[in-house]
């Protein structure tokens, strides 16, 4: 059957094996996540400070914080997509919004993960997924959680595709196809 098994669909379970990617020729091992460099209202190029460097005037990128003009305040998450079939979820590594105070919340609770207020905060996705998302942006929760794991993402409005994905999740071809969009599938 090679890759595919029946009915043209990928097995599942190679998702989680090795693989060859058909645009980058690298060998991947499990599933792939996605992510984003920075948020996509960042115009500063891909130079990222310490995090323990954080400014909160001016323009700031870190791995985990991004502040812009001295106003907007961004942290890096995580937005799962469950896969059918599969324990493990799908996930892109994105941007989004939070208040000051929340961000203030966020930056408290980083180190030890202790959150007296455990959200979910709200935020705006700060990345266009393309598979998904137009130029529309989407309001989302925000879940912080415990050691220095990202916080994970849920869109709000329940009607949006993604949102129905991340509830009732996708197929293994489907998945093929945001990795293929994104510039990375298996070779067949």
């Amino acid at each position: 059957m090679g890759w595919f098994g029946r009915r043209g669909q990928p097995p599942v379970e190679q998702l989680l094996g090795k693989w060859r990617c058909a645009t980058c020729d690298d060998l991947h091992v499990g599933l792939m996540a996605l992510a984003a460099f920075a948020p996509d209202p960042w115009r500063h190029g891909e130079k990222r400070e310490p995090n323990h460097a954080l400014r909160l005037d001016g323009d700031f990128l870190s791995e985990d914080f991004c502040v812009i003009e001295g106003r907007h305040f961004l942290v890096r998450a995580v937005l799962e997509i469950p896969v059918h079939g599969l324990a493990e979820k799908f996930s892109f590594g994105c941007w989004s919004t939070l208040s000051r105070e929340n961000f203030d919340k966020y930056l408290e609770g980083f180190d030890d993960g202790a959150y007296p207020d455990r959200g979910p905060w709200t935020g705006w996705l700060c990345n266009r997924l393309e598979t998904y998302l137009g130029d529309a942006p989407q309001s989302v929760h925000v879940y912080p959680q415990r050691d220095r794991q990202r916080p994970t993402l849920r869109i709000m409005d329940d009607s949006h595709p993604l949102a129905i994905d991340q509830e009732q999740g996708i197929s293994g071809a489907r998945l093929v196809e945001i990795l293929r969009f994104y510039g990375h599938a298996p070779a067949f």
